[in-house]
């Protein structure tokens, strides 16, 4: 009986997943870049990054070896690179980072404020506001869900 005890104790332990508590910085440096570590910095001004891990179904599994994911199931995302060139005030910057993080989009970040290359690049540009958003080769000024959306699915 001890022996289907321990059997039993074993695979309840070997299907169930540990859960692991960390925490991730994140940090922009001099130039403009966005650093995340999981150590903190030794500069002051950091912020801690909450994660998500995100846990693929047995029906999402099918779909895996796809190009392309989803958000939240309706829209396909394709592998195109996102560039942001904004400032640590800019509301609308804000906005569209919150997006970008709650649906796991990769992208850069330029503060034309406190990057060099960031400005000299939103200048080249011919910048007036911000965020310009560049999605691939496709430029975005200012920020909307269904804009981006609209421009993020297109070929």
């Amino acid at each position: 009986m001890r022996h289907i005890n321990l059997i039993s104790v074993f695979l309840l332990l070997s299907v169930t997943t540990g859960v692991v508590h960390s925490k991730i910085y994140k940090w922009i440096d001099e130039n403009g870049k966005t650093h995340m570590s999981d150590k903190p910095p030794r500069i002051i001004d950091f912020d801690e990054v909450k994660v998500k891990v995100n846990v693929i179904s047995s029906q999402q599994s099918l779909i895996k070896n796809s190009p392309s994911s989803t958000i939240d199931n309706k829209i396909a995302l394709p592998n195109k690179k996102i560039v942001m060139y904004g400032a640590e005030w800019c509301g609308v910057c804000k906005k569209a980072k919150r997006y970008f993080n709650a649906k796991n989009i990769a992208f850069t970040e330029y503060d034309i404020d406190k990057s060099k290359r960031g400005r000299r690049e939103y200048e080249k540009l011919g910048g007036g506001g911000i965020p310009i958003i560049l999605i691939g080769k496709q430029r975005m000024n200012g920020f909307s869900v269904s804009s981006f959306q609209r421009l993020y699915q297109s070929p």
